[in-house]
């Protein structure tokens, strides 16, 4: 048995840059052009070990546009992507304030699986900080 892991993807660097800029106009629809019919996506906060999971297009699309209604100005700057293989990494600083008044300003990454040149998993990674006042 021959381990793959680290053959070349179809998926790049660019192309986890577009994704991010795909975050950045907040389109939901572009978004899911880059993710398997089946993709998972593992949100930052949530009561599990892995956050809160999204399974499928139609409830991953449902938690972007989430974040996207909570954080109209939700912004994810500095971006420095990565691949090997059939994975990869997306570093960023994300920027927003909430409808509740508060914003943030962290650093985070995704790291993210891939499969048939898509992205079937994409598992999110905030650092948590105190609500500060818009």
């Amino acid at each position: 048995m021959t381990d793959t892991s680290l053959a070349p993807s179809q998926v790049t660097a660019e192309t986890l840059a577009a994704f991010s800029d795909a975050f950045n106009r907040h389109d939901a629809n572009a978004l899911m052009g880059f993710m398997t019919e089946d993709c998972v996506f593992d949100a930052a906060a949530g009561p599990d070990v892995h956050g809160i999971r999204f399974v499928g297009r139609d409830a991953v699309r449902v938690a972007f546009e989430a974040v996207f209604a909570s954080f109209p100005d939700a912004h994810w700057g500095q971006g420095r992507h990565y691949v090997i293989g059939e994975r990869g990494v997306s570093e960023w600083v994300f920027t927003g304030t909430h409808t509740q008044g508060w914003r943030i300003e962290a650093e985070g990454c995704d790291l993210f699986e891939f499969r048939d040149g898509l992205i079937a998993r994409k598992r999110a990674f905030r650092k948590e900080r105190p609500k500060q006042p818009a």
